[in-house]
Parts: C-alpha cells; structure tokens; sequence
C-alpha cells in the first residue's frame, strides 16, 4: 500500500502487506486503514500517523475475504467472506465480531444503509442479500435475484438506489445496470 501527496502525487510512504489487498476503508476518525488481505486471510489495520501496519485480525474458520464497508457513524465494519460465504460485522477498535450471518455466495460489494439500518450484500451467484441490523444482531429481510456474474454494484445513498452491474449472458442477453429502490 503506498501513501501519496494529494499536492504533488509523489510517493510518501510504502506500507507492505502480507498479500494483495482487495478493500480499503479509511476510518478518518482513527486515522487508520482497515485493508482485506484474502491471500493472507487476514484484515490489516493501518496507522496513517505512523505509517505502519498496527494489527493484524485473522477470523479462524472464514477465508476469502474481499467486501468490506465501514459505517463510522455506527462503529461497525462489515467484511464479508467468500468461504464459507458470511458477514461478519466487526469492532473497529479491536476487531472482534459483534455479529455474523451467512449470505449469499461470490461477494464482490457490501454497503450500509444508515436510513434503514440496513446492509446490502452483492453477490455473483445471482443475488443481493438485505439483512437488517438490529440490537438483537443481523437478521435477514431479503434475497432479491439479480442475474449470475452480477456481483460489482454502487449504493448512492443519496439517490436511494442500489446499482448492480450485470454482465452479458452466455444466450446473448446484454450488459446492464441492474437499479434497485429500497423500500421502505
């Protein structure tokens, strides 16, 4: 991981990882990076003001963890692993897990909701999973079909809509943005 001037777009700093990273979230808040490292299946935690990798969090029987989002207003960070395939909400000061539930299979995007308190699970296997946060822990609303490959998607909160892109078809059906409104 490399540290660069927003100014000069030079390199400040190389970070090295036990692996390929695939999500980043920065928790400004703590001035840290929480990086999913699946080859290494562990989660890295970063400390921008030192520059150096300060923890490193394995969850013993989950690997492939490549999702991840941070709702810093909650104090939750989901991760979601592909094997077997499950969210697991974690502490972001000492990452233990607060909360787990399996989910659907091939996750490539996972966002929070923070109008519904809700978390979306995009996955590859054809489907979304809605699961509602609750102080009780996660429970699921919905499984919506998608279309199988569909799995890399963006939620706007501030357009309300979750966008899933869905890749062409081997029976010659299209690429598309899948929309999708939240309800309530």
């Amino acid at each position: 991981m490399a540290i660069l001037d927003p100014v000069t777009q030079a390199k400040l700093e190389d970070i090295r990882l036990a692996g390929h990273p695939e999500s980043f979230q920065l928790d400004s808040k703590m001035t840290r990076v929480f990086a999913n490292v699946p080859d290494a299946g562990q989660i890295a935690v970063v400390d921008l003001k030192s520059r150096k990798q300060v923890a490193t969090w394995k969850l013993p029987g989950l690997a492939a963890n490549f999702p991840m989002a941070l709702d810093s207003a909650g104090g939750r960070l989901a991760v979601v692993f592909r094997c077997p395939a499950k969210l697991a909400l974690l502490d972001p000061a000492s990452g233990a897990v607060t909360a787990s539930l399996d989910t659907c299979g091939d996750a490539d995007d996972v966002f929070f909701d923070g109008k519904r308190d809700r978390i979306y699970v995009s996955c590859g296997d054809g489907a979304i999973d809605v699961v509602q946060r609750s102080p009780k822990g996660l429970g699921p609303v919905e499984r919506v079909a998608t279309s199988s490959g569909a799995r890399t998607s963006l939620f706007a909160p501030e357009l309300d809509r979750l966008f899933v892109a869905a890749r062409a078809g081997w029976l010659g059906s299209r690429a598309a943005i899948l929309e999708f409104r939240p309800s309530p």
